[in-house]
């Protein structure tokens, strides 16, 4: 091991450095920490060598200095991780300009970025510049500043996997929400922490080029070992974190918060290093005894909380903000330390027994320090020792809002003002509490609750009312308005019961073919091309495997208009890149793509897809017409404006039929209230060309599973040349 370089102990204050970085070099037995500098480790050994700070809270020049002296000095770092509220909370109008106006140089780049930084959504909705540039860059901001999805998975270049979970859980939202959202909520919700996991199960480019995989094949067989992570950051703590630790809290809040979806994650990615922000709260420092995961060879799980950039303390004193340390990609498990703990996910802690009936539990939140005497009686309040005659309160109580002994908390004249910091969740507007917002009852287009922000309709896409009050369900129901009166509001379909989402436990999933960031594809079940009766129609059967496949966004979309515009560009720019692949690799085998998407609003909020459909190159240009004409018989007509028509259903407008030609031009239908569109409109277009009407009703086309593996291999070990997920 290289000797030691003793670091200088001007501009910095080492014990944070010293402190952070004693307990984390892989391998490295904990010391006492005022002996083990950040170089104490010698870099042969190929550690990278990372920093975490805390929330930036808009001081952005000021943080990337800071950065700049510590990366001098203690470096060299590979990256920056930023958890929590990076930009802080959004600015009110007339708010401080000079804040905006440090945001603005940001982005235009003026400010400069020492060391590469990856930040993330924190408590607060982002800034709106912040979202339209994500939505442009697909994540950098500027040279060197990267935003990371709420759900976010990158591999870096030495094969490390961080993953990332932006925002905050609120039970309420969570289960509620119709689809993830986005940037402009703070909040996460099923659908978020199901895209997450989807990310898990994928290999990246880097992941790919150390493994001789022709195909997905290892995602799918070993899902358990891919699923793991190096580095997870979150600004929620988890619900479970502060089990079996012995560790004092740096608030008591931190003891009853936490998010409980997070310790899924956890259970699942098993991070080696997990850095959180302040989860709702004021970000405080806390760095847990580390833990183990007994089933995976004693992998080592370290938990550490990061103050804010800049807090202080009453005393004066800095809250820690930054961690140093370091990282060996692909290291077998280090020796335990001396401080190692029950893992908090995998065994929970006992109950804690009720105190015994007329045993004091201390001082009080709301009566103070009041001694119980026992159970009170039923009757005489004058036996009551919470009750004065003269209405105050006993003696040495004292007010937790405003300190005063002369009334209870619920009568305190303060009782209405928010603590500091505190944001509405209803309206994410700070300056009053929940109760007090004046949106609380606001109404919707429709008379209905008007939504919260970032909510949108998985039936029309209206951002001004719930679903239960939208119109066009009620509009396309089959049922009377009795009937429908007596069924009450349509009941939305949930990830674990829909055909296309990852989580669903049904999900066929030995038919994906390929798994990108954003998308993934799949043969369906009894595709159109008769793969296995390949000698009667060899006209037909032109690509490995058929050929027949859906391109599906992971993240629970009912369409592709829907898709929340902050998250839309790399979802639509991924589908894309599928097409471009699929028409080249069609073209090779003397077949021509063609695509078709029914954009079906339901009441019920379907799954976004795409269907590609090899057809033999000397039928290309007949597919036009036979559109046209199959359309003509079904009342069915296409739209001269394809553009305008495509605009028209931005938002979630209007329900749509759309189709790709060979040649790239597109075709769109526009559906209309009262007038049914079938579903299967495409593949019967599809199947009168191929002259193979047997191939209509796509569940007497289904295969035996075993025949099902057949062509996905098959398509697999064909397409991986063109695979742009590869």
């Amino acid at each position: 091991m290289a000797a030691r370089r003793q670091l200088p102990v001007t501009g910095i204050d080492l014990r944070y450095t010293t402190c952070h970085v004693s307990s984390t070099f892989d391998g490295v037995p904990r010391q006492d920490v005022s002996e083990v500098p950040l170089y104490s480790v010698s870099r042969s050994l190929y550690n990278i060598y990372r920093l975490t700070v805390g929330s930036a809270l808009g001081s952005l020049r000021e943080l990337f200095t800071k950065i700049k002296s510590i990366d001098a000095k203690h470096g060299k770092f590979d990256c920056v991780f930023c958890v929590g509220d990076f930009f802080g909370p959004l600015q009110a109008a007339g708010a401080d300009s000079a804040a905006k106006d440090e945001l603005t140089d940001l982005l235009d780049g003026a400010i400069p970025v020492p060391v590469k930084c990856y930040i993330m959504q924190g408590a607060s909705p982002l800034p709106e510049p912040v979202i339209e540039k994500y939505a442009k860059t697909g994540g950098e901001l500027c040279k060197d500043v990267f935003l990371l999805n709420k759900s976010g998975l990158i591999t870096t270049a030495h094969g490390l996997r961080i993953a990332c979970l932006g925002g905050l859980y609120n039970s309420g939202i969570y289960e509620s929400s119709e689809a993830a959202p986005g940037f402009a909520s703070p909040f996460y919700s099923t659908h978020t922490v199901e895209r997450l996991l989807s990310n898990t199960l994928s290999k990246s480019p880097a992941d790919s080029k150390s493994q001789n995989y022709s195909s997905l094949a290892a995602i799918r067989d070993t899902a358990l070992s891919s699923q793991l992570v190096d580095i997870l950051i979150t600004n929620d703590w988890p619900a479970s974190i502060t089990s079996h630790s012995s560790i004092s809290l740096p608030s008591p809040e931190f003891a009853s918060s936490g998010s409980p979806p997070l310790d899924g994650i956890i259970q699942k990615v098993r991070p080696r290093y997990h850095f959180a922000g302040g989860g709702g709260h004021l970000p405080r420092f806390w760095e847990r005894e580390p833990f183990t995961w007994v089933d995976e060879g004693g992998r080592i799980t370290r938990f550490v909380s990061l103050g804010a950039f800049g807090s202080e303390q009453g005393t004066g004193k800095r809250e820690r903000w930054f961690y140093a340390f370091s990282i060996t990609p692909s290291a077998p498990p280090a020796k335990p330390p001396s401080n190692i703990t029950v893992n908090p996910f995998t065994e929970p802690a006992s109950r804690v027994h009720k105190r015994p009936l007329g045993q004091s539990e201390g001082p009080n939140f709301l009566w103070g320090n009041v001694e119980h005497a026992g159970k009170r009686p039923k009757t005489g309040r004058t036996q009551n020792p919470f009750f004065c005659e003269t209405g105050k309160p006993p003696p040495g109580y004292e007010c937790k809002r405003c300190k005063s002994r002369e009334h209870f908390i619920n009568e305190c004249p303060e009782r209405t003002k928010p603590p500091e910091g505190y944001i509405c969740r209803i309206c994410n507007v700070p300056g009053h509490l929940v109760r007090d917002c004046p949106t609380k009852n606001a109404v919707g287009d429709t008379g209905g609750r008007k939504p919260r922000e970032g909510y949108v309709c998985r039936a029309c896409g209206s951002e001004l009312h719930y679903i239960e009050d939208c119109p066009i369900p009620n509009e396309r129901s089959s049922f009377s308005r009795g009937e429908r009166s007596k069924k009450g509001p349509p009941k939305e379909i949930r990830p674990d019961e829909c055909w296309f989402c990852l989580s669903n436990p049904n999900l066929a999933k030995h038919l994906i073919v390929s798994i990108g960031t954003e998308c993934y594809v799949t043969l369906p079940k009894g595709q159109i091309i008769p793969t296995q009766s390949a000698s009667t129609c060899n006209d037909k059967f032109l690509v490995p495997g058929g050929g027949h496949v859906l391109i599906v966004p992971i993240s629970h979309q009912p369409t592709y208009t829907t898709i929340s515009p902050d998250i839309a560009p790399p979802i639509i720019e991924e589908t894309e890149k599928y097409k471009t692949a699929l028409r080249i690799f069609f073209a090779e085998h003397g077949a021509a793509a063609v695509f078709f998407e029914v954009g079906r609003l339901s009441s019920k909020g379907g799954h976004a897809h795409v269907q590609a459909v090899p057809v033999p190159a000397h039928l290309e240009d007949k597919i036009e017409d036979c559109f046209v004409n199959e359309g003509l018989a079904h009342g069915i007509d296409f739209e001269p404006d394809v553009e305008g028509a495509l605009a028209a259903c931005g938002g979630g407008q209007r329900s749509y039929f759309r189709v790709d030609l060979p040649d790239g031009r597109k075709m769109v239908h526009l559906m209309k209230n009262h007038v049914p569109f079938s579903v299967q409109f495409g593949r019967q277009v599809l199947v009168t060309l191929l002259n193979m009407p047997e191939r209509l009703d796509w569940k007497a086309c289904m295969l035996t599973e075993e025949d099902d593996k057949t062509d996905a291999e098959s398509f697999k070990k064909a397409f991986a040349t063109f695979d742009p997920s590869l």
